[in-house]
């Protein structure tokens, strides 16, 4: 009888042990078949609250609900086999409270079998950081441009570009790290704040559209595939599925109208 080796999932202390190391990859998945496609090659899945507007139609992250979240984040988990799974804590499901957090947190973690979670906010929410770490509940977080906080920032803009705001965004990273965060992302920062946060801190920075000296990247996986309509200045793409969609939706509308497709008795003979 063969037996065979289970394949194991990387662990929240094999991303954190990633810092000064190899770069961490990354991708967001919010589907089973796109992320069994992006398990081979990524660190960690992020099933991002993104996919409000990536999948949804959404102006915004704010809207997302914690069920839309959940239901995507198990179709994720179902899909892999090897990337840590990270969700994100939608906009409402995590501020009022540490145990708030934590009560939604654990409900995220019990329902998808993800490993982790993700929240966004520097020093305001190091107190929930270290309340659900305690509890047995990793945290990635995430500081610099939060989107769920755009209405207040005016918009998604980059954050550092004036020097004499670099110190708060510095204090959020040495909170986020000191209360147990295992990475953080670092979104829309100016590449000299992002480097120096990288070297200040001991847990792994993952860069989006900051410094290609943090330790890993993460993309919105639709942008870099060309599936957007617009898609930020700092992303390269790497596909151009959109126009191939298009086009084979187009050449398949014609061949209907045409009564070009195959019959009954060519497809079943």
């Amino acid at each position: 009888m063969s037996i065979q080796n289970k394949i194991r999932r990387n662990t929240v202390p094999q991303i954190r042990a990633h810092k000064g190391q190899e770069p961490i990859v990354s991708l967001t998945s919010y589907h089973a078949h796109t992320a069994a496609i992006v398990d081979k090659y990524a660190d960690f899945i992020l099933v991002g609250d993104s996919l409000g507007m990536v999948m949804h139609g959404m102006d915004s992250t704010v809207g997302v609900p914690l069920d839309l979240m959940i239901m995507h984040g198990k179709a994720v988990v179902r899909g892999t086999q090897k990337a840590l799974i990270v969700v994100d804590m939608p906009f409402g499901s995590y501020e009022e409270s540490p145990g708030v957090a934590f009560r939604n947190a654990a409900k995220i973690m019990k329902e998808t079998q993800c490993g982790a979670i993700k929240l966004e906010g520097g020093s305001r929410m190091a107190e929930t950081i270290r309340f659900l770490t305690e509890r047995g509940i990793p945290v990635m977080a995430h500081i610099g441009l939060t989107p769920q906080s755009s209405h207040i920032m005016g918009g998604f803009k980059t954050q550092g570009r004036e020097e004499d705001g670099w110190p708060a965004i510095e204090a959020d990273a040495k909170a986020v790290s000191e209360a147990g965060a295992f990475a953080v992302v670092l979104e829309g920062m100016v590449e000299p704040l992002a480097a120096k946060i990288t070297k200040q801190i001991d847990i792994p920075t993952i860069g989006i559209g900051a410094s290609a000296e943090c330790d890993g990247q993460i993309l919105v996986l639709e942008d870099m595939l060309g599936l957007n309509e617009w898609t930020p200045k700092f992303v390269k793409v790497y596909g151009e599925l959109g126009s191939a969609i298009d086009r084979a939706v187009k050449q398949y509308a014609e061949e209907v109208k045409d009564r070009s497709f195959p019959t009954e008795d060519e497809v079943y003979r």
